[in-house]
């Protein structure tokens, strides 16, 4: 039995893409394993890349641009983020909104309730738009993450309602219908998500079709497991190899150091 969590691993992984002096931006989550997965991961990678090889990576979550990771508040309510030194505190989404479409974040972190073969993402509707099954959270500036980012990552849990052929409604633009579409359509080239880290599997797209392509597989999941999770078949390479695991410095300090009490990667 690994003597690590599934969280660490995705937290050790996700802290290795990022560099020094990254700006990042974090979203918001609701409570439960959505928090987890869109606030406490991302921010427990960010400290972990701080503390190797990106001192000087910081993020922009909720309405604090680059709060102190080295001090992560023991409850996130209001009066925590109040108290939590920053070195800003923007009055309004307006401000992230003009920095996304500036170009300013390097990285995004990102999920969504439907993905599909190219890497565009649906949180608006499942099913028709105009007469849903699910009316979904709407864009908030999602699409905008996917736009202007530079290496947007996609952190969620594999399963057959999330991974599909194609979604029911593009709320962000991955790589459209694939090659060289997204250029095609305005975007500037060498944007689109960088990877899909998922509970079982690591993903990322072919640098020509631009379609799903596994990476790797966590330690102890099958390739069976993973497509019986999938409703589509993702590029699958002639040898797919582990999921390299968290080291030990890298587990001493997500423990020790970054969360201790469990805030962050708890569910």
């Amino acid at each position: 039995m690994a003597d690590y969590s599934n969280n660490e691993l995705i937290t050790a992984f996700l802290s290795r893409q990022i560099e020094d002096d990254d700006l990042c931006f974090v979203g918001v989550g609701t409570n439960g394993r959505a928090f987890t997965l869109a606030v406490g991961i991302p921010l427990a990678a960010v400290r972990l890349a701080q503390m190797n090889q990106a001192p000087g990576a910081s993020v922009y979550w909720g309405n604090l641009l680059e709060p102190d990771l080295s001090v992560i508040p023991e409850t996130f309510t209001q009066d925590s983020f109040t108290r939590w030194q920053a070195a800003a505190c923007p009055p309004d989404t307006g401000v992230k909104c003009d920095m996304l479409s500036r170009g300013s974040f390097d990285v995004s972190f990102n999920s969504a309730a439907q993905i599909d073969r190219h890497g565009n993402l649906n949180i608006t509707a499942i099913g028709d738009y105009e007469r849903p099954r699910v009316r979904l959270v709407g864009c908030l500036a999602q699409p905008e993450h996917l736009a202007f980012v530079r290496r947007p990552l996609l952190v969620m849990d594999l399963d057959r309602r999330t991974f599909v052929e194609k979604v029911d409604f593009i709320t962000s633009v991955g790589f459209l219908d694939g090659g060289d579409a997204r250029e095609r359509a305005g975007l500037e080239p060498g944007g689109g998500p960088r990877f899909v880290v998922t509970d079982k599997a690591i993903f990322d797209f072919t640098p020509d079709t631009r379609e799903l392509r596994l990476v790797s597989l966590h330690p102890g999941v099958s390739l069976d497991e993973v497509l019986g999770l999938m409703a589509l078949v993702p590029v699958l390479p002639d040898n797919v190899p582990e999921t390299a695991p968290p080291t030990a410095a890298e587990l001493q300090a997500i423990r020790r150091d970054i969360d201790p009490n469990r805030i962050l990667l708890r569910v």
